[in-house]
């Protein structure tokens, strides 16, 4: 019997926590490449998991882009959390992230009362909240801009990056930000 033809033990609950962070991984690279015709199933494969797996941590697409942004958050919270981060910084890493997360947008925007997406948006609004007070005292940003102001700013960013071509994408991040920092910009 050839190496390859032997079956991987398996590791039960030991491995649940790893098969999830390349269930996630494999999300991003899956919908990122095929958008959301993509196969679920294509997730599972290139997770490395069988489709049980895949079907434990995440019931269906929207589950798993509930996760994707999640782990997008978490990312922004700890990011945003250093002192000499500006709105700047924000913006740059949200596009970062909705560039590679332009299908599942769609998903987790589809219906935002989605008791699985409610949390998400209190968890962003603290994130912008606390940089948009900072920001503030900073003087960096004028007395004019509410915290509203920069969600639904990166909401309109998000939305025009999923709606774009994956090869303006990037023109597309670059000309919205610019309108964002000059209509937040202290007067």
């Amino acid at each position: 019997m050839s190496t390859s033809a032997i079956p991987r033990a398996n590791r039960g609950p030991a491995a649940a926590a790893g098969n999830r962070r390349a269930l996630i991984a494999a999300a991003r690279e899956v919908y990122a490449d095929g958008g959301l015709n993509a196969p679920f199933s294509a997730v599972a494969k290139r997770a490395g998991v069988g489709q049980g797996s895949l079907y434990r941590h995440f019931a269906d697409r929207t589950a798993l882009a509930v996760a994707v942004f999640e782990d997008n958050i978490a990312d922004l919270e700890d990011y945003i959390a250093a002192p000499d981060r500006t709105i700047d910084d924000l913006f740059d890493r949200v596009v970062e992230q909705a560039i590679v997360s332009a299908a599942l947008i769609e998903l987790v925007t589809a219906d935002l009362r989605d008791p699985r997406v409610v949390p998400l948006g209190y968890r962003f609004q603290a994130v912008v909240s606390g940089l948009v007070e900072r920001e503030r005292a900073a003087g960096r940003i004028g007395a004019h801009v509410e915290t509203e102001d920069v969600v639904m700013a990166i909401g309109m960013l998000g939305t025009e990056l999923a709606r774009a071509d994956p090869s303006v994408r990037s023109a597309v991040a670059d000309r919205a930000t610019r309108l964002f920092r000059a209509a937040f910009a202290p007067r």
